[in-house]
């Protein structure tokens, strides 16, 4: 028994060790995607602890600190409602990134089966298919996403406006799809594949356990940028009125509406939400750059 434990505890001692020697090698083969994924984390923290870390209520307002400069009372100052920045700007992380991570995640997640089954079946089924994705690929992200979020309304579901989700996620399907098919190709030309349907196996079997397995790395670095793309497209949704409403917290809907009247009398109630949506797109293209040359062995040295 003492022999088996000590065998697990090495192994376990190992494997942390080598966790550690691929984060230190990632760390010095990519020092801006390992910044970028530094602030992603902190971001992060600060949407998961908002309730610990925010010194006031995101939806209470103060008259008699209306328009107030940043100060020791209010770090970043407050807003047109007296409700303070620095607060709204934690628990709009938290819009940010909730939003942005399932709707990349969904509209990744079901591009990449779509790409991955057309280079599969091929034929009528892939022409099909890649017609389709070329019809809806003509139109820029911002305006399928401005019409799906004008026709499907909201359903907020435990502080997730369900519908903006998917209106952010279904044009990112197309542009998912195309770049997994083309990896998906190589794949699909592989004598395993052959050999599996030879086998027996079914589409579905053959399709989960064999091809998408090996389209992981696309997959991975398609997710990365857009949660960036999709946490852009809340701003400016959330800034044009189609997104998350008053009076949740949103980096986007703080830009909206007095921030604009009021830019010359309080400038930070436009500069620190500006700067927020800034960093965050910026850490996750940072990190999915340095992600993609990572996984990619042509560019490893």
């Amino acid at each position: 028994m003492s022999t088996s434990m000590e065998a697990g505890i090495s192994r376990a001692v190992q494997s942390r060790h080598r966790e550690r020697g691929l984060v230190l090698r990632f760390i010095a083969a990519q020092p801006l995607g390992a910044a970028g994924l530094l602030v992603i984390l902190l971001m992060a923290a600060a949407a998961i602890f908002a309730d610990l870390l925010a010194p006031y209520d995101p939806e209470a307002i103060d008259f008699a600190s209306m328009l107030a400069p940043p100060s020791a009372e209010h770090f970043l100052g407050t807003d047109a409602f007296g409700r303070d920045i620095l607060t709204r700007l934690l628990y709009g992380a938290r819009t940010a990134l909730s939003i942005g991570f399932l709707s990349s995640f969904l509209g990744c997640t079901a591009g990449g089966l779509l790409g991955v089954a057309s280079a599969y079946f091929g034929g009528r089924v892939d022409l099909l298919l890649q017609r389709l994705v070329d019809i809806v690929l003509c139109f820029p992200i911002i305006v399928l996403a401005l019409v799906m979020v004008a026709v499907v309304g909201h359903r907020p579901l435990l502080g997730i406006d369900l519908n903006l989700v998917a209106a952010i996620a279904i044009p990112i399907v197309p542009r998912a799809a195309r770049v997994v098919r083309a990896a998906a190709l190589s794949v699909r030309a592989m004598p395993y594949i052959d050999a599996a349907r030879a086998g027996g196996y079914g589409h579905v079997h053959i399709i989960l356990r064999h091809m998408a397995p090996n389209v992981a790395a696309p997959y991975l670095i398609l997710l990365t940028a857009y949660i960036a793309q999709a946490i852009l497209l809340e701003a400016s949704l959330s800034f044009l009125g189609l997104g998350v409403v008053e009076p949740k917290p949103a980096w986007g809907l703080m830009l909206a509406g007095d921030s604009s009247n009021f830019y010359q009398e309080a400038p930070w109630m436009i500069l620190f939400p500006g700067l927020a949506i800034s960093l965050a797109v910026f850490a996750f293209n940072l990190f999915g750059d340095a992600l993609r040359d990572w996984l990619d062995p042509k560019f490893r040295t």
